[in-house]
């Protein structure tokens, strides 16, 4: 998860201008003959669900442990590499079943948290759960719907990281859901790989006409051979494919991702939490759902 920076030609204008080739006035019928019949319209995608998780748990249970491991620290992971405040426990405070069907990531100002990067304690405790070695997908839709918290400094996100022991960028990172604070009306989706990394990660904005911690929002992607998509409730608003790559930039999606929630507290993009942030922050899932194209 770090800081961000198009749609499949339609082939239908293309067949239309093939029908016309050969002579004679486009649409028109030799005398005698019967119409041709109209080209059929290309089937649309079906959707299987292959995993889920749903959250139906008891209250207070925590996240699924044959789904989800928790990540945990700060310092001893470089401030999760983007000076980040957070300090990520693996705590029922921080991240729980709320028995209504939702997970809950808190994330609340802690007074004996761990050190974080700068070797002082985190001012915050938080949650990081990710499916490294239980699920992962190569290609699909992967959705959730969560709603997200308000306030300064905050950053919650749904997104991915290649299962291959490889280091960062190389390994591919698919950000499929980034929120923070400070721009309250837009959600980011982005992707990062090798020469398209940091804040040269190759992202788009989705712009909402309203906050988006407002309500709930469905975050999605398609994933294709050579292809993500990015959805918000159902719109795509971003499109990548080798060929959107930097010169010389390598492609590196086509294997298998894991998954990943959190909610982290400051960091170089989102900045830090002022006055106005209120806490206890809270990010609610709804549903985690991976779906096989047929």
């Amino acid at each position: 998860m770090t800081a961000p920076r198009l749609l499949r030609p339609l082939m239908s204008a293309v067949l239309a201008a093939l029908v016309g080739c050969g002579g004679g006035s486009v649409g028109a019928t030799p005398q005698g003959a019967s119409p041709a019949a109209a080209p059929a319209a290309p089937a649309a995608s079906t959707w299987a669900l292959l995993w889920s998780d749903e959250f139906d748990g008891p209250a207070g249970s925590s996240p699924n442990p044959a789904f989800w491991n928790h990540d945990l620290g700060n310092q001893e992971n470089n401030g999760w590499g983007n000076h980040e405040l957070q300090y990520y426990s693996a705590s029922n405070r921080n991240s729980f079943i709320d028995g209504k069907g939702f997970l809950v990531l808190k994330a609340e100002p802690s007074a004996d948290a761990g050190l974080c990067w700068n070797s002082k304690p985190c001012a915050y405790t938080s949650a990081r759960i990710q499916s490294q070695g239980k699920f992962s997908f190569t290609n699909g839709k992967i959705e959730a719907r969560i709603k997200v918290p308000s306030g300064q400094g905050l950053w919650p996100a749904f997104w991915s990281l290649g299962a291959d022991k490889l280091p960062w960028p190389e390994v591919g990172e698919i950000d499929i859901m980034e929120f923070v604070g400070k721009t309250p009306n837009a959600a980011y989706g982005t992707a990062h790989g090798p020469g398209y990394s940091g804040a040269q990660g190759i992202g788009k904005p989705f712009e909402f006409k309203q906050a988006v911690a407002e309500d709930f929002h469905v975050f999605s992607i398609i994933k294709r051979p050579n292809e993500i998509i990015w959805l918000i409730d159902g719109q795509q608003y971003h499109r990548l494919t080798p060929a959107s790559l930097p010169a010389g930039s390598s492609w590196v999606f086509e294997r298998p991702f894991y998954l990943i929630l959190n909610l982290a507290v400051g960091g170089d993009w989102p900045g830090s939490p002022d006055a106005s942030t209120a806490f206890p922050a809270q990010m609610s899932v709804d549903w985690v759902r991976v779906y096989k194209e047929n």
